[in-house]
């Protein structure tokens, strides 16, 4: 009786499992249906069977829950052989993100990902007028990624265009940003006793991954933050000032952005507050920082204060 009071059990299990996975794969085809008719106005049954493997009859199935969630969002085009997207449409299952939307045309653009890979139809066209860089080697970023969550350190070829020429370096990672088009790891370097930012890009090859000793809380440029406090550019026009406090949802003409001290650098090159006012014209500097001063004494500071305290740990 045990034995098949187990089987039964386990019957039980893989139906309700079964009933899961059912329920999660009509609820992608029905977020497919969403965005198609938000993004591109339209689709078929024939979309629906393509893109998930089904039959044409589970489209059908499919398109009808989708009439009942959403009645108002959906016509048929007898003629088109389509439905349309309707006048009253609204989103029912779908974030309607621009940003998302953007970005993934600029990851196809950029040979990052397939069409395949994404719910799109057709394409409108884009052309991505950034420098585009190597790929990033997959498994250097799993490595990186392995050290991050144990804690460890490894040995790195590193290609510098500021530092030492030997491309040899050992060092601890633990964290990633983004800053500028490329991608950093926050890592100590045990070569100059420092935390610092590598580029990823310019990591060739990686080592196996050892117990790292350094304290990753003790990079206080990374674990504090600051507020950035801007402001358009006062030697640009009203109307030119009006324009950029609407672009960047400016409250009473001012934006404050919480950075990591350490990250205050990369957003001051690229906006050029690391230069003085006045010394470029306001078009090369649309925005001002205000508390450039406190920022900058700030990081240096913090970068003190972290030295001091890992010198402390290490006696």
């Amino acid at each position: 009786m045990g034995y098949f009071f187990r089987i039964e059990l386990l019957e039980g299990w893989v139906a309700e499992e079964s009933r899961e996975t059912v329920r999660w794969g009509v609820q992608r085809r029905l977020e497919f249906i969403d965005f198609r008719l938000f993004w591109d106005g339209r689709f078929n049954r024939r979309d629906l069977s393509e893109t998930f493997g089904i039959s044409a009859q589970q489209a059908s199935s499919d398109i009808s829950q989708y009439t009942v969630l959403a009645p108002g969002n959906l016509v048929y085009d007898q003629t088109l052989k389509a439905y349309l997207r309707a006048p009253t449409y609204e989103p029912k299952l779908m974030h309607a993100s621009a940003e998302r939307y953007l970005l993934q045309l600029v990851a196809i653009e950029n040979r990052w990902m397939r069409q395949e890979d994404t719910w799109f139809d057709d394409r409108p066209p884009i052309e991505n007028v950034s420098l585009l860089r190597k790929h990033t080697n997959a498994r250097i970023l799993l490595h990186i990624l392995d050290a991050i969550n144990q804690r460890g350190q490894l040995e790195i070829q590193y290609k510098s265009i500021t530092g030492s020429p030997e491309p040899s370096r050992v060092i601890a990672p633990h964290a990633l940003f983004h800053a500028i088009g490329r991608w950093y790891v926050r890592a100590w370097s045990t070569e100059h006793s420092d935390f610092r930012d590598y580029n990823l890009f310019r990591i060739d090859q990686v080592g196996d991954i050892t117990r790292a000793s350094i304290d990753p809380t003790l990079d206080f440029e990374w674990m504090h933050e600051i507020d950035l406090i801007l402001a358009p550019n006062p030697a640009l026009s009203k109307s030119q000032q009006a324009a950029l406090e609407a672009e960047y949802e400016m409250v009473g003409g001012r934006l404050i952005v919480t950075k990591r001290l350490s990250q205050t650098f990369y957003l001051m090159t690229e906006h050029n507050f690391d230069v003085a006012p006045d010394t470029l014209p306001p078009g090369k500097q649309q925005l001002v920082l205000l508390n450039r001063e406190e920022v900058v004494n700030a990081r240096t500071t913090a970068r003190k204060l972290s030295i001091d305290a890992i010198e402390r740990a290490s006696r």
